[in-house]
């Protein structure tokens, strides 16, 4: 699953790169990129948080309930989650201008303008989403992992061809002004058909696990109970993330404005944020979601079993295996964020300031993976105690920070500096988080394996700190030495990054990480099979 979702997240960024070599990071990278986050948000608001957390549990437990052993509940679950998506699809296709000036913020004009034809082809999307995770959801509950984290990688193919097709087409330099019909229709239809396609490349994989969709409108009262008892407040959840990145949007899209008007010499609105925010998930994705997928059909077996030891060790396993990876990366990406992105992004429509603040964000971003990355394994563990309530209240507070940080940010940073405050806010959001559901996890269950993951993460930092300092050191005398541009930005980030991993490495060994060794054994016996 690592290897697969590597595969999905190195295509992603080089989709990403692609779309700053193609469209810049002003106006027309702000209209695209805004209109192709709305599938998403009406989509997690409507059923995403239910299909990609509570419906693989009630999977496992249909499973080892029923006579039929799942068949049924699997077919209709299916049947009502397909004809959901598609009254949503088409009630939000319907309502995509509106949607789009809820977003906008002060955004006016042939930008404007943009978007909305934008958000006309993208939110059909939602369906798509929808049927993706539906898939998934079915995989993971019968012990199939690899195809959901292989498939986006077709996705991200398709895209960036397009893309490719639309520098032939239309140029570097265009503006939201200036793009004609036939582009837009290229980027419109063309990001659309990647999502079409990835979902149909699962087809294959539900039937070999013996899952043909068939049908079945016999709704029994008491699974549409179960499922509404645990996606009520799962709602409720996911509402307060919709409503944070809504004001984060807004929030993004009204600095774009302040620093058209304060003649700042880079992008600094919603597009910033936007590639931050997806180099910002290669690290979390890589063992984060490989780590969650695994342990949340597990988990689930064993709390409907009663088994609240093995829930906890689940949970500590996949804490320390995950901060393995997460712990340095924050660190030193923290550190190199702004040369890799000089030297990723600095190309053709993008600027090299530009890059270079998308870096910065990208930095600040880094500084709350940690939190992000436990708070996120948290979650699962209230899923599979079917508890969605306590999700939902501890993220009204998280939402309640991060709302008041990015108003803050608004209104004491200068205009080419509220995009980091926007991602400062995100880390102390999901910092608080992860506090109250430690606590909260602890009287569910009655222990976290604290001991044991803190003292996993204790050596972990002790062996990255040192690592990301002699990463500072090498970035700030490569910056007396090496040339400014693309080149001498790549030298150091390679540079710096090398001496990094290296010591951290050494370090960790040296302090008896031990999840670090367990990791390396496991990939070497796996290289040499």
């Amino acid at each position: 699953m690592a290897v697969g979702t590597l595969a999905s997240r190195v295509t992603g960024m080089l989709r990403t790169l692609m779309q700053a070599y193609a469209l810049g990071a002003v106006s027309m990278a702000d209209a695209y990129n805004v209109a192709n986050s709305l599938p998403n948000a009406v989509y997690n608001l409507m059923l995403g948080g239910i299909l990609t957390s509570v419906i693989v549990p009630l999977l496992v437990n249909a499973a080892n309930r029923d006579t039929d052993h799942r068949e049924g509940y699997d077919q209709r679950i299916f049947t009502l989650i397909t004809i959901a998506l598609l009254v949503i699809t088409v009630a939000a296709t319907v309502a995509a201008a509106p949607i789009v000036m809820l977003y906008r913020g002060s955004i006016t004009g042939p930008e404007l303008h943009l978007m909305v034809i934008f958000a006309y082809f993208f939110i059909p999307q939602i369906f798509f989403y929808g049927m993706s995770s539906l898939a998934a959801a079915i995989l993971n509950a019968r012990g199939s992992f690899a195809a959901p984290m292989w498939t986006p990688v077709i996705n991200n193919i398709v895209v960036t061809a397009v893309l490719l097709g639309f520098i032939s087409v239309a140029g570097f330099g265009v503006r939201a002004a200036t793009v004609t019909p036939g582009a837009i229709w290229l980027l419109g239809m063309g990001t659309t058909i990647g999502i079409v396609v990835q979902t149909a490349a699962l087809l294959p994989a539900l039937g070999r696990v013996g899952f043909r969709w068939r049908p079945r409108f016999d709704f029994r009262r008491a699974e549409l109970s179960e499922i509404w008892g645990v996606g009520g407040w799962m709602f409720g959840y996911i509402a307060t993330t919709q409503v944070v990145l809504l004001v984060t949007t807004r929030a993004a899209n009204e600095a774009s404005v302040l620093a058209a008007q304060a003649h700042v010499g880079y992008g600094a609105g919603y597009t910033p944020y936007a590639y931050a925010w997806q180099l910002f998930q290669m690290p979390y994705a890589i063992v984060g979601i490989s780590v969650i997928t695994a342990l949340l059909p597990r988990m689930s077996a064993h709390a409907a079993d009663g088994r609240w030891e093995r829930v906890t060790g689940d949970f500590s396993a996949g804490a320390r295996l995950s901060a393995v990876i997460v712990v340095p990366a924050a660190l030193v990406l923290a550190v190199l964020g702004p040369s890799l992105a000089e030297a990723l992004l600095a190309h053709g429509a993008t600027s090299l300031a530009s890059a270079r603040y998308m870096g910065e964000v990208f930095a600040v971003l880094c500084l709350g993976l940690v939190p992000y990355t436990m708070f996120q394994l948290q979650l699962r563990v209230f899923y599979t105690l079917h508890d969605t309530r306590t999700p939902a209240l501890i993220g009204a507070a998280t939402m309640i920070v991060n709302i008041a940080a990015n108003y803050g940010a608004l209104a004491v940073l200068p205009p080419g500096q509220i995009v980091a405050g926007l991602a400062a806010g995100f880390g102390l959001a999901n910092l608080l988080g992860s506090v109250l559901a430690w606590q909260l996890i602890r009287r569910k269950v009655g222990g976290l394996d604290g001991r044991a993951i803190g003292a996993s993460l204790l050596r972990m930092h002790a062996a990255a700190a040192p690592a990301a300092v002699l990463a500072l050191a090498v970035v700030l005398a490569a910056g007396l030495i090496v040339p400014a541009g693309r080149l001498g930005a790549l030298v150091t980030a390679l540079l710096a990054g090398a001496v990094a991993v290296l010591v951290y490495v050494l370090l960790a060994r040296s302090f008896g990480v031990a999840e670090l060794t367990e990791l390396l054994a496991d990939a070497t016996s796996r290289r040499h099979r």
